[in-house]
């Protein structure tokens, strides 16, 4: 088990559900300022960016290089704030009303298998079945620290979001 791993994505998600616990519906649905997602909206984005299950559990290959070796330019990017990232299709935030029970409920089921993945999976594989556009391969220690890094980020921009209501 990665015991540093597990205790910064534990931090980081639980920080996600709490600021998205403090607000009220409308709150979660306000846009803040122009041209910026609402809080529901990134919890939105943040969930789907969870649907990684399938590609932990899927093909993999043993890894030829340090598992963490990409870690450290994701951290990079994301923590440079004066970047704005745009993101794939398949995790763009959906423009329909968010129910905040349903969203908070939705993504607890989608962090618990993720810690449980980096309690009891060797982390070292590749994965085969999915790639972050432009990144590569990345093996299962790399996928969790993505996670953990993007919501890290996000969580930063949440807390502006709140602020700005």
């Amino acid at each position: 088990m990665n015991t540093e791993l597990l205790n910064r994505f534990d931090t980081a998600t639980a920080k996600l559900v709490q600021q998205l616990s403090s607000l009220n519906e409308e709150q979660l649905n306000a846009v803040p300022f122009e041209g910026s997602w609402t809080a529901g909206q990134l919890g939105n984005h943040l969930f789907k960016s969870y649907n990684i299950m399938d590609v932990l559990n899927g093909n993999v290959e043993e890894t030829d290089r340090d598992p963490v070796a990409k870690l450290p330019e994701i951290e990079k990017t994301f923590n440079d704030f004066s970047i704005k990232m745009k993101s794939p299709e398949m995790v763009l935030p959906t423009t329909e009303h968010i129910e905040k029970e349903r969203l908070l409920s939705s993504l607890k089921e989608r962090i618990e298998p993720q810690r449980e993945a980096i309690k009891t999976m060797d982390l070292s594989k590749t994965c085969l079945d999915a790639e972050i556009p432009g990144g590569g391969p990345f093996t299962r220690q790399e996928w969790l620290g993505f996670n953990t890094i993007h919501t890290e980020r996000h969580n930063v921009q949440l807390k502006n979001i709140i602020d700005a209501l």
